[in-house]
């Protein structure tokens, strides 16, 4: 969550959405991925399907770089 608030996908907009609760629930979408079929390859395609879908906007992949391996470190260090 703490990643994705700082990245903040929606920027502004972000204050318009209700139930945002910082990305909790995009968060949690994300770790899900990971496990069922996620690789650090895959990881920024994963954040970027995620974040688009849930509030139908387009993340450019290339943004989704850094949050992505970020999310991926805490993903395997839950895992060990």
């Amino acid at each position: 969550m703490k990643i994705l608030s700082v990245w903040n996908p929606l920027g502004e907009q972000a204050a318009a959405v209700d139930d945002l609760d910082n990305y909790r629930t995009e968060a949690t979408d994300i770790l899900f991925h990971f496990g069922l079929h996620g690789s650090e390859r895959s990881a920024p395609k994963i954040v970027q399907d995620v974040i688009s879908q849930a509030f139908e906007i387009n993340v450019p992949l290339t943004g989704c770089q850094t949050p992505a391996a970020e999310i991926w470190r805490i993903h395997l260090r839950k895992l060990s």
